[in-house]
């Protein structure tokens, strides 16, 4: 009996109801037809890839995005139905659905369960109706809470909550009355990421360094704006940033959860497994609009233009032969195809690996690249010992707390010239 090779599914559904003011992500807001002709798309795509990946089994599906439940049941079961067509899905996959408030039903949440999705990913962000409107969020911390009444109802047993923190006018306090306020619903999984100023966002035209990075000089532009009304929140300071980050992990242990990444909390069992995926180097295949893939130790995307995806396949569809069942056909919207050096996947090894709490098998770098971990790498890993930044213990090395709060600064090390 042949043994099949493990493979995880990102699928990306490029569709919001309003960019948030801090996003970055390839979404924006579509009007009924172009999802339709989106979804056409993203089913031709799944179908092209079937032949050759017949001899993977599928262990993690995740759908993301964007807001992939702002499509209606009906659309989301039609990529589920082409996906299990398509792929050999293991009957016991972790399948993953990104949702936010107010784009969700009873109706859809009984579509999705019908499709054989188990896990949920709900974009709370904040408790603080104050910090959503500042994020530019479509939804308030009740509409949060009739979403979360309406997937416990639907039978979901498996949900994670996204929150944000470092949020502009953000206190220790009001992060960690979220923490608690959250917790005290019992999730099975809570990620807990700091805000990033992303260029091409307003946000960033607020408060990164291109616009000058000068809270005062802002709000000076945006007083003068509006007849000296407007005063924009600052950031939370450094020293708040770390007392935020400290009290995360103090807060969420006592409520059960265990970090088990940098941004990552769960009750035992409900790691996410398509992230430690990501984190562990697992081969995973990106379907739609600008999705990224890692297959053979080769990294490619497809096409972020949407004119470019849909046209694609619109003609296919118009050839009486079809779009062929192989990825081959699909080099017209395949950009960035970048095969990866040894040297490119040890430092991949060692900045993604380092990301989990428990750290890298010095063993499992060993047999990956048939070289000691130190003979590559003894310089520093020693020079982060000495720093207090690295434990290397029982077989592994992780980070230490100091090491987690700078961690791009040891990540960095691990780049080889």
């Amino acid at each position: 009996m042949m043994i099949k090779k493990d493979l995880e599914l990102y699928v990306h559904i490029p569709f919001c109801v309003k960019k948030c003011a801090y996003c970055d992500f390839l979404s924006a807001p579509a009007d009924v037809q172009e999802r339709t002709l989106y979804v056409d798309a993203l089913t031709e795509e799944i179908r092209a890839q079937h032949e050759d990946y017949k001899n993977c089994q599928v262990r993690t599906v995740f759908l993301g995005g964007g807001t992939p439940s702002i499509l209606d049941g009906r659309e989301i079961c039609r990529i589920f139905d082409t996906l299990y067509a398509s792929f050999d899905i293991s009957d016991n996959a972790e399948i993953t659905m990104e949702v936010n408030p107010g784009t969700v039903t009873g109706e859809k949440a009984a579509a999705w369960k019908k499709c054989g999705v188990n896990r949920l990913s709900i974009g709370l962000q904040s408790v603080n109706d104050d910090e959503l409107q500042m994020l530019g969020r479509i939804h308030t911390y009740q509409d949060f809470l009739n979403t979360w009444e309406i997937v416990r109802g639907a039978g979901f047993r498996n949900v994670n909550i996204d929150l944000i923190s470092a949020i502009p006018g953000q206190t220790l306090e009001s992060w960690c009355r979220t923490l608690r306020t959250v917790a005290e619903l019992e999730p099975e999984h809570i990620s807990a990421y700091s805000l990033i100023i992303e260029e091409d966002t307003p946000f960033y035209e607020r408060y990164g360094e291109k616009a000058g990075c000068n809270f005062e000089t802002e709000n000076d532009k945006a007083r003068e704006a509006d007849g000296g009304q407007t005063v924009l929140p600052p950031l939370p300071d450094e020293d708040t940033e770390r007392e935020i980050y400290k009290a995360t992990e103090e807060i969420l242990a006592g409520y059960g959860y265990h970090r088990y990444e940098i941004s990552n909390y769960a009750k035992d069992g409900y790691e996410c497994r398509h992230n430690l995926g990501y984190w562990e180097r697992k081969e995973y295949l990106g379907l739609g609009l600008g999705a990224s893939s890692l297959i053979d130790e080769c990294r490619f995307h497809n096409t972020e233009d949407m004119k470019k995806y849909l046209e694609f396949f619109e003609k296919s569809a118009s050839d009486p032969a079809g779009l062929p069942n192989s990825t081959d056909c699909l080099s017209g919207i395949r950009e960035k195809v970048e095969s990866l050096s040894r040297e490119d996947q040890m430092e991949e090894f060692m900045f993604l690996g380092l990301r989990k709490t428990e750290g890298i098998s010095m063993n499992e770098f060993c047999e990956a690249f048939g070289r000691d971990i130190f003979e590559v790498y003894g310089t520093q890993i020693r020079k982060m010992e000495e720093q207090g930044l690295l434990i290397v213990q029982d077989g592994g090395i992780r980070l230490t707390g100091r090491g987690t709060d700078v961690s791009n600064y040891v990540f960095s090390e691990f780049i080889l010239e």
